[in-house]
């Protein structure tokens, strides 16, 4: 009974670990947003965010919300309030970030008039105005390069950004690349993931697959389908670190080099799947087999190699 209680106060613990590490980093995300278009919600007089009864949720130009919660007192009668949140890190403690940014666009496109972002209709894409040559496929010929491309074609749709001085600008310039290295590596991570999940039933079949095995890296993909590396950081002073989740690997591998790699360790395993590489080896192998008869041919031939050899030392005129 000990052991099962160590066990999950260790896991009580854990949790507790990652959702304050979580609400820092939401909290840290959620002021960069808010701080990037101060200016446009203080032009515009402030947003109202979520107004469904009972829930509503504004924002004012001062950058300070307005929540309201409905409740049943001692008597049974239902109670709102309305009170004021005054940092985002008290707002990521009541509401999901992800409704909030969602809440952001929605009030942003019903205030200037224009209709609701489409999700999932059946003429998704005509909406979207995409064509079907433009979507992702699985034959694709780059998959991982248009997920990064669809992502940063999303953020792009902001306003540039303006500086008045060389520090200003740097600052901002430094968060900027830091917002879209962080964006790029959740798409290379939600790639591995995708192909983890199209790859698992597969992977089973075959068996644990040696990608790399050098002397400061392994990667395998595993006979669950999961991709796990051990490699050792620059500056680990030759301490192995593990990478078991997606969001590990992208800090250290390029999907695009990962997928290369795994299929030429295939190619190793089983030369079927890739004849053209196979024939590629035959034809250099008969190409030195052809060197061997030839210098096999000149051995039995004494007096032809003398005469050659004496035709090389005659000057040509």
């Amino acid at each position: 009974m000990d052991s099962h209680n160590d066990l999950l106060g260790e896991l009580a613990g854990d949790a507790a670990l990652e959702r304050s590490d979580f609400l820092v980093q939401s909290t840290e995300q959620l002021r960069k947003f808010l701080d990037r278009h101060r200016e446009r919600i203080a032009t515009i007089g402030g947003l109202t965010l979520i107004d469904e009864e009972p829930d509503y949720l504004s924002i004012s130009p001062d950058l300070t919300f307005r929540s309201r919660s409905r409740y049943l007192d001692d008597g049974g009668e239902w109670v709102s309030e309305t009170e004021v949140i005054e940092s985002a890190a008290e707002l990521v403690e009541l509401y999901n970030p992800a409704d909030i940014y969602a809440a952001f666009g929605e009030a942003a496109r019903e205030a200037a008039g224009m209709s609701p972002e489409p999700t999932a209709s059946a003429d998704l894409l005509e909406t979207a105005g995409i064509s079907t040559e433009e979507t992702l496929g699985v034959s694709g010929e780059d998959p991982y390069a248009a997920a990064a491309d669809s992502w940063a074609a999303g953020q792009g749709a902001e306003a540039p950004l303006d500086a008045d001085d060389d520090e200003q600008a740097a600052h901002r310039l430094y968060d900027l690349a830091l917002e879209y290295q962080e964006g790029s590596q959740r798409s290379e991570a939600h790639l591995l993931e995708q192909f983890e999940g199209m790859s698992a039933n597969l992977v089973s079949v075959i068996g644990d697959l040696v990608i790399v095995d050098d002397e400061d890296e392994r990667l395998i993909l595993t006979a669950t389908g999961k991709f796990r590396a051990e490699v050792i950081p620059e500056d680990a002073e030759g301490i192995w670190r593990n990478l078991e989740t997606a969001d590990e690997l992208v800090e250290f591998y390029d999907p695009t080099d990962v997928f290369g790699d795994l299929a030429d360790a295939l190619a190793e395993a089983y030369p079927s799947v890739a004849p053209e590489l196979a024939e590629g080896g035959a034809g250099e192998a008969g190409a030195g087999d052809a060197g061997d008869d030839a210098a096999a041919a000149d051995g039995d031939g004494e007096a032809d190699d003398g005469l050659a050899d004496a035709a090389e030392d005659e000057p040509t005129a």
